[in-house]
């Protein structure tokens, strides 16, 4: 009996037991932004073929506000013609001899009919021809370019074209691509080099432009909501202004 008590083992004694680990939890998933660089491409049917990655050489740079602004102005001087152009007092003709004498009419003094207060006479500081063109730095020009460009990848309003086939104009089959592309609005078309029949097929639309992409310019930038590139323009543009 002795030795059966001394096997018993109080609660005391007996070893304790491991808590329960808790059950691990999930880290949560991190979702992954869309890079504004990958944008749809179009075949010559409207059909959207897959995505292609902008050059971000020049659609990835942060866009410069002040510089753009300076060279959209440039733009906009450089194509002001400066020639508006008024004579001078010196250089209306007539107006030799004195009107009318000088005392005892009880009118004001004249010397000639051409002096500036008179209808018909010279004017006054008016304007001359002029040129107003600025001038900027290339490394400038190209940079607010290249910020103008990664505004629109910014917001996702750049499409790619593989191309276009035509085999006569047709504005029809120019206007369902683009519609097909996502444009809604008014399009900067982007070409590598001059097509008359993708021009011709633009011309009855007064919201598209095409331009070559060696011609690429703020002002068209600005004014179009959407920029549809070819696959071909790409390379030209990155080799002219990255």
């Amino acid at each position: 009996m002795a030795d059966d008590k001394k096997d018993v083992k109080t609660d005391a004694e007996a070893p304790a037991k491991k808590p329960a680990r808790a059950p691990r939890k999930k880290a949560p998933a991190v979702e992954v932004e869309a890079s504004p660089l990958n944008v749809s491409s179009f075949g010559a049917d409207g059909e959207r073929s897959g995505e292609i990655r902008l050059p971000e050489s020049v659609f990835g740079q942060t866009p410069n506000g002040p510089v753009m602004h300076q060279a959209y102005l440039r733009q906009l001087a450089n194509a002001r013609q400066g020639t508006a152009s008024t004579k001078r007092r010196g250089e209306v003709s007539g107006g030799g001899a004195k009107p009318y004498r000088q005392k005892g009419t009880g009118r004001a003094r004249h010397g000639s009919i051409r002096e500036p207060s008179m209808v018909g006479g010279g004017t006054v500081f008016g304007p001359q021809p002029r040129s107003f063109a600025q001038r900027m730095p290339r490394k400038m020009r190209r940079l607010a370019l290249r910020s103008a460009l990664a505004v629109k990848a910014n917001e996702g309003r750049v499409a790619v074209l593989d191309g276009f086939e035509l085999e006569e104009p047709k504005t029809r089959t120019v206007v369902d691509l683009l519609r097909a592309a996502g444009v809604e609005t008014s399009a900067l078309v982007v070409l590598p080099s001059s097509n008359d029949l993708v021009q011709r097929s633009f011309n009855n639309l007064p919201w598209a432009k095409v331009v070559l992409a060696r011609n690429l310019n703020l002002y068209d930038l600005f004014t179009h909501e959407h920029l549809v590139i070819t696959k071909d323009s790409l390379e030209l543009i990155e080799e002219n202004f990255a």
